[in-house]
């Protein structure tokens, strides 16, 4: 075959593989990207000037896909795959020359590679692009959810109060009438104590309604932190959980309400602790920026299913035996923090347990 019918031969199987691969990445399911990727590698092989002896690997976070067995120790030409200009992954061809030692790539074909690169960093730019618009529109009907859920617990809270105070006004009257009736006194005795549990059931729904008075201060997060320590050092003990905190400063200072401060690290520690197992260790860690502090607690329990996870923050949601917990701690941090404009998180801990992340301005 003369050189230049071999020449156009290789342009167009070259040109078939580029229409193969635009073909396949327009028909790329999201969710199935590693079938792409070997369709993509297999359409390539078919393309270089020998076939049987060449191979190829793509290689992209964790995955790594090839169309055969796969070694550095023959030729190789890559190219590298960008996502928003960041290398995140590379196509090689490996030319096996083991039994014609004179073989080699086609420039054409380097060429060929780099195209492939520049289509796959372009499809992948679109996956991680919705992947951050399903990420962030879960986040804004979360938000919005919960939102909801404030507006409406306010009401509640509101208008649970003006009965509450009226039932422990009236009890405590009818207490001093009862001067002589034993068995009476301690039955409005359970009625006064029953309505003081419900008031402060309703004062946590206030908290995550955001509708509770706040008095801002300049305060010393470590200090805080510290404290809330000191106060649950016999719960630590006494549940055989260890505790390590992680920080760079002595000193990170915000403006924020003290009390309610203490609440946010208080409720996060003994949920870590109520989640841990024996032997277990909740971490505290903070961060800080010019702007913004950082707080991270986690500990080494199950975590959290799927499921359970969109609901951490809601009133009354507990995944406590019942008696065990009323499900407002979390809420009524959540609301402390969207109080002081900032942010709590809740995500599984990449080697196990959870961990919770609040992010609250300096000023």
């Amino acid at each position: 075959m003369s050189k230049t019918k071999q020449a156009l031969k290789e342009r167009i199987k070259e040109l078939t593989c580029l229409y193969e691969v635009s073909s396949i990445i327009a028909n790329t399911d999201f969710e199935l990207i590693e079938d792409t990727l070997k369709a993509i590698a297999f359409s390539l092989k078919k393309a270089f000037q020998y076939p049987d002896k060449t191979d190829i690997l793509i290689a992209y976070n964790d995955v790594s896909i090839k169309t055969n067995s796969f070694s550095d120790d023959h030729l190789t030409i890559a190219s590298i795959v960008k996502i928003f200009n960041t290398e995140k992954g590379k196509i090689t061809a490996r030319l096996n020359t083991s039994e014609f030692k004179e073989i080699n790539f086609l420039k054409e074909e380097q060429l060929l590679l780099d195209s492939v690169a520049l289509k796959l960093g372009n499809l992948l730019e679109r996956i991680e692009i919705q992947k951050n618009e399903a990420s962030l529109k879960r986040q804004m009907e979360h938000a919005d959810r919960l939102s909801i859920l404030g507006e409406i617990t306010a009401g509640i809270a509101h208008e649970l109060n003006t009965p509450l105070a009226n039932i422990l006004g009236f009890s405590e009257l009818l207490k001093d009438d009862l001067e002589s009736n034993t068995k009476a006194i301690s039955d409005v005795d359970k009625i006064i104590k029953n309505a003081i549990f419900s008031r402060e059931v309703v004062k946590k729904l206030m908290f995550f309604a955001c509708e509770m008075p706040q008095e801002m201060k300049h305060v010393n997060l470590i200090e805080q932190i510290k404290n809330a320590i000191k106060l649950l050092d016999a719960t630590f003990k006494k549940e055989q959980v260890k505790y390590v905190v992680k920080t760079d400063n002595e000193a990170i200072w915000l403006k924020a309400d003290p009390i309610q401060l203490t609440q946010i690290v208080f409720n996060l520690l003994m949920n870590a602790i109520y989640f841990s197992p024996k032997s277990g260790k909740v971490t505290i860690e903070t961060t800080s920026t010019k702007k913004t502090i950082v707080l991270k607690i986690s500990d080494e329990g199950p975590g959290f299913s799927k499921e359970n996870l969109a609901k951490v923050f809601q009133p009354f949601f507990t995944t406590k035996p019942l008696g065990d917990g009323s499900g407002l701690g979390l809420s009524v941090v959540h609301g402390i923090v969207a109080s002081h404009k900032g942010t709590i998180t809740a995500e599984n801990n990449i080697k196990k347990g959870a961990i919770f992340t609040v992010t609250l301005p300096k000023d």
